[in-house]
């Protein structure tokens, strides 16, 4: 069993990512994963946007990241770019926080045109913050979640994020 973090940049649990995201975390926690959500809209909004590592719901959050065995970041794509919640959150990581943990990006928008703020924009980031382990995520169309054929994909991302994680586990044991 290992610990998995979802961090959300859904703007509400109604909103295509917010129910991306529960699929997501339903599928890793039936996988027998300790899964813990972070929904960064909760966040005090000040703290985070001034990076008050003092805060302790921000310390909280980031503490959160840094003992995660895996992450998954999702987040709507506005104008061809993940949203600012995610990227506010990700600012407040250390440079190589992400390094050695297995990464899913996951990302929702409104036209198959957003698909590419997934290798632009979302994978640069994670890239930044030292991710090497970035496990091929999926791109959810607004219109389709919720569908059997997206529900299929997100299936198969969080096995792909389960696959990742097994060499991790094999050297803790």
């Amino acid at each position: 069993m290992s610990d998995l973090l979802i961090i959300s940049g859904a703007p509400s649990h109604a909103a295509p990512t917010g129910v991306v995201v529960s699929h997501v975390f339903d599928a890793l926690q039936a996988a027998g994963h300790h899964v813990t959500l972070l929904d960064v809209r909760a966040l005090p909004t000040l703290s985070l946007l001034t990076e008050d590592l003092r805060d302790p719901e921000i310390a909280g959050a980031v503490s959160s990241v840094l003992s995660a065995d895996g992450i998954v970041v999702a987040s709507p794509v506005y104008r061809a770019a993940y949203s600012g919640l995610v990227k506010a959150l990700l600012d407040l990581l250390p440079k190589k926080a992400l390094r050695g943990r297995a990464v899913l990006p996951l990302a929702t928008g409104g036209s198959q045109g957003f698909l590419v703020a997934m290798d632009y924009a979302l994978h640069p980031l994670l890239a930044a913050k030292g991710a090497d382990q970035v496990v091929r995520g999926e791109f959810v169309l607004d219109q389709n979640v919720g569908k059997a054929e997206s529900a299929a994909l997100l299936e198969a991302a969080a096995d792909r994020l389960m696959l990742a994680l097994t060499p991790r586990l094999r050297k803790v044991s």
